[in-house]
């Protein structure tokens, strides 16, 4: 059996050493509240490399100071987050590891202070507060505020960019019509809801030449939200716009009930894949190198992506080699021990 987690994998112009992704999640560790880089996530970011991930891609990084998760997220609205960025991908970069990066707004779920806003005027849940409407030109700035991360991540020698467009996050919000009850051209029909994230992705590839990847949850698991049915449709429209690779999550619109167990969100990167005819990243409760294997040998994603299991063990992948029987490069430094 020839084993593909370890096979190369072609993205674009970027070739990937193996098919190992590590998930962008936030770390909440700027210390000072100003969106920049600290030595932890030079740390945090080169130990994966080191232990020879595939592609690396750095947590939600906020292109405006109000789209923010929290006021301990990275940021990349200024040209200051440039120099710290560019050290964490030219660390990363000596251990062979490709550096991607997720441009994300929080949206409504924003928990900084000062207004927060959304497609409309309606708050994740009842101990969440109620965003501003955005108006049509806020919602243009926006788009231009990722335009101009899509600038500085190129700036800062990032090899890939991933839109995020889950989560229940602003571009999510403006997808489902849990969130979203506008009715100007942003609102009502699936081909409204799509706009801003269209319009997005159109003013990133302006910019930026190199891979784009898109993350999305794939179903709200809310009746009347979105469906794997309407995240089919949006993958055939984000392939026709140049989309490389669909990161496909699940959930966090709203509250909802979900039954989680090992690669419970497979069979709906599975259905993108074959449906749209787009490759597609599989992430959800992925820990085994069996697991990952039997995924890739069925066609059921063309990459996987590891989140909490490569917080648990940043040398994930010299298991996985063993386990698979695979001879893999160890770091000069590690020979002895690898």
């Amino acid at each position: 059996m020839t084993v593909k987690l370890f096979q190369p994998y072609q993205l674009k112009e970027v070739t990937l050493k193996n098919r190992i992704v590590m998930a962008p999640m936030c770390m909440y560790s700027v210390t000072e509240k100003d969106g920049k880089a600290t030595d932890f996530h030079i740390t945090h970011y080169t130990t994966r490399a080191v232990g020879q991930v595939g592609l690396i891609i750095v947590e939600a990084t906020a292109v405006e100071e109000q789209g923010r998760i929290s006021e301990f997220d990275l940021g990349i609205w200024n040209d200051d987050h440039i120099a710290g960025l560019h050290k964490i991908v030219e660390q990363a970069h000596q251990y062979g590891a490709k550096m991607g990066i997720q441009l994300a707004h929080a949206g409504r779920k924003a928990e900084v202070p000062g207004s927060i806003y959304g497609p409309s005027a309606i708050a994740f849940d009842e101990s969440s507060r109620v965003p501003e409407e955005m108006s049509v030109e806020k919602i243009k700035q926006t788009i231009e505020a990722f335009k101009q991360g899509a600038v500085r991540a190129k700036q800062a020698g990032f090899d890939v960019l991933e839109i995020h467009a889950a989560h229940g996050y602003l571009l999510h919000e403006f997808l489902s019509p849990l969130s979203n009850q506008r009715t100007d051209e942003y609102g009502g029909s699936q081909e409204n809801r799509y706009r801003m994230l269209s319009e997005v992705i159109a003013e990133v590839k302006s910019v930026w030449e190199g891979p784009l990847m898109v993350r999305v949850s794939a179903t709200d698991y809310t009746e009347g939200g979105l469906t794997i049915e309407d995240h089919v449709q949006f993958a055939v429209w984000m392939k026709e716009q140049g989309v490389d690779l669909i990161d496909v999550s699940s959930g966090a619109l709203v509250r909802a009930a979900i039954n989680v167990y090992p690669g419970y969100q497979v069979k709906l990167s599975e259905q993108i894949k074959e449906e749209a005819n787009i490759p597609t990243g599989a992430v959800g409760l992925i820990t085994s190198p069996l697991q990952a294997e039997e995924i890739l040998q069925n066609n059921r994603a063309d990459i996987i992506i590891l989140g909490r299991e490569l917080l648990r063990n940043p040398y994930w992948a010299r298991g996985a080699a063993d386990e698979l029987q695979v001879e893999i490069e160890a770091p000069r430094q590690y020979q002895r021990g690898w």
